[in-house]
């Protein structure tokens, strides 16, 4: 059975390095994810830890070409050491 693909309006998408046209490099687990939900949105918006210029990307590298990105967002360093979903919460012990 093949069912139908999602088609998103928006792909938000977080990637480790990338350039102004697109071309994006993830880090670790979030290459998992992120290229297919890049891949299933209309408008597909990239927030960029390191911006760097055309050209300085191995194409080799590159996990997700800019096809797929319309918009690239450059990250501050203080934007860029908050990654929310690396949040460890802990609770005291019952009776303790």
């Amino acid at each position: 059975m093949l069912e139908e693909a999602i088609r998103a309006d928006f792909g938000l998408v977080r990637a480790w390095k990338g350039d102004r046209h697109g071309n994006l490099v993830f880090n670790k687990s979030s290459r998992n994810f992120n290229p297919l939900c890049a891949m299933s949105g209309k408008v597909t918006i990239a927030e960029v830890e390191e911006l760097v210029e055309p050209g300085e990307l191995d194409p080799d590298s590159i996990h997700l070409p800019g096809i797929y990105v319309q918009r690239v967002v450059p990250l501050t360093p203080e934007q860029a050491r908050d990654k929310r979903i690396e949040r460890r919460t802990v609770r005291a012990r019952e009776g303790a």
